[in-house]
């Protein structure tokens, strides 16, 4: 079995910063990827950023403000929100790809999700 938990939601203020982790747990042999999706009320769900073989991708509205990082080793994830706008709040997401101890096939696996909350 394997699991990811985010943490680290909750409420920030507008050009304030919050730090989102995303703990993958189980399993596991080799983390291949992670990312980090939103979805705020009565829109759709979009990329946040994504991390894979070292590189990094960014949704166009988070660019130059959000970060994301992985610790292969802790098999851990972080998203950190810098000059935070009342248009972040939404409900987000890890997700990772991954490959188990029982399987070399890569998997997605997808975190329950956390609020982020950003007051004006």
């Amino acid at each position: 079995q394997v699991y990811l938990v985010e943490s680290g939601g909750g409420l920030g203020q507008a050009g304030g910063s919050l730090g989102l982790s995303c703990a993958a747990s189980g399993s596991i042999f080799r983390l291949g990827s992670m990312g980090w999706y939103r979805q705020a009320p009565g829109k759709e769900h979009e990329l946040v950023a994504q991390f894979s073989m070292g590189s990094t991708n960014y949704g166009e509205s988070v660019k130059g403000r959000f970060t994301i990082s992985v610790d292969n080793v802790e098999k851990t994830g972080y998203l950190q929100m810098n000059d935070l706008k009342p248009e972040d709040t939404a409900v987000y997401y890890c997700n990772a790809e991954l490959t188990t101890l029982e399987s070399e096939i890569p998997r997605t696996y997808w975190g329950q999700g956390t609020q982020v909350t950003v007051s004006s």
